[in-house]
């Protein structure tokens, strides 16, 4: 496999062994489907995945991309998703979902 440009980490509100907190409750899960499509669509060298608590439970769903280390919040659907992707395409950060 080739190395990816990019990560994506998507909270899955994992603490220790179970899942708890906001993210998951917002179903973030769901997103991860989603964005692995849309990277194949867009022809992104990129890989996605879940990860345990990102302790933005306040922002959530949270996601973050490496190695740029943006950080984005209230990512609530395929919307979001494709407005973050949109910029991740032309080099910027979608300044709108970003946690700072």
């Amino acid at each position: 496999m080739e190395k990816p440009d990019y990560h994506i980490f998507v909270c899955c509100s994992f603490r220790g062994i179970e899942a708890k907190g906001k993210c998951l409750r917002k179903e973030s899960p769901n997103l991860i489907p989603y964005l692995q499509e849309e990277l194949v669509d867009r022809g992104l060298n990129a890989m996605v995945s879940s990860s345990g608590c990102l302790n933005r439970c306040d922002d959530g769903p949270a996601m973050v991309i490496y190695p740029q280390g943006i950080w984005y919040g209230n990512v609530n659907g395929e919307a979001e998703v494709d407005e973050i992707l949109d910029a991740l395409e032309e080099g910027v950060a979608a300044e709108k979902y970003l946690i700072t």
